[in-house]
């Protein structure tokens, strides 16, 4: 499985241990004050975009020399740093993109991060967003499996569009069959499997999935 794994600039503090998501066929992408991250993990990146408009001259002169491909960016531009590393990765085609370093920090950064999942929709790859104590992903219609994990034992799904129809879970504490959910609603909100796996499925609607630990 083709993966790319992108750290972004959030606090250090939210971001997991890297070296835990190290395998081999994994691309290591950098994004502004993220590449310092990836490096202070004993991670060369091999990408690295941004202004880098948040790092110190030594930090930038440390980049430069450890990242084989470097792409820098004016301030003053339409698009995050981390969207246009995203659009370099999405061009890639992998089965995975995962994204560190998004949380924590400035809220309308992410939000904004929670809106790229939806690329991953539209173009049928996958994307998660990773944090210490999350895990986020977006869906489309359809059935998916999904399996216990006691690290992240709470399940949430917030509905992204307007509506969803007919949500059903099984395997779960609290199960729904063909339930309609509309924006806004909290009724999904820390749910978990009572078995080794379960299912969740709905017919129409974009849905968010957030797996937590308390």
């Amino acid at each position: 499985m083709k993966t790319i794994n992108i750290v972004a600039g959030g606090p250090k503090d939210l971001i997991p241990d890297l070296t835990g998501y190290m395998a081999e066929h994994i691309l290591w992408i950098g994004v502004d004050k993220g590449t310092v991250t990836l490096l202070d993990a004993g991670i060369i990146p091999d990408e690295a975009f941004g202004d880098f408009d948040s790092i110190t001259e030594q930090e930038r002169l440390r980049i430069q020399k450890a990242a084989p491909a470097l792409h820098v960016y004016q301030a003053e531009k339409d698009q995050t740093d981390l969207d246009l590393a995203l659009d370099w990765a999405l061009e890639k085609q992998p089965d995975i993109i995962q994204i560190f370093g998004i949380t924590g920090g400035r809220a309308d950064h992410f939000l904004g991060n929670i809106q790229l999942l939806y690329r991953g929709v539209k173009t049928n790859i996958k994307i998660r967003l990773i944090d210490k104590q999350n895990h986020i992903q977006m869906f489309p219609p359809g059935e998916y499996d999904i399996e216990k994990d006691e690290n992240k034992r709470y399940i949430s799904f917030i509905p992204f569009s307007e509506e969803i129809h007919e949500l059903t879970l099984t395997g779960f504490k609290y199960p729904l069959n063909k339930c309609h959910i509309m924006l806004g609603s909290t009724l999904c909100i820390s749910n978990e499997l009572i078995h080794s796996r379960g299912t969740f499925s709905f017919a129409k609607g974009i849905l968010i999935m957030i797996r937590s630990t308390d």
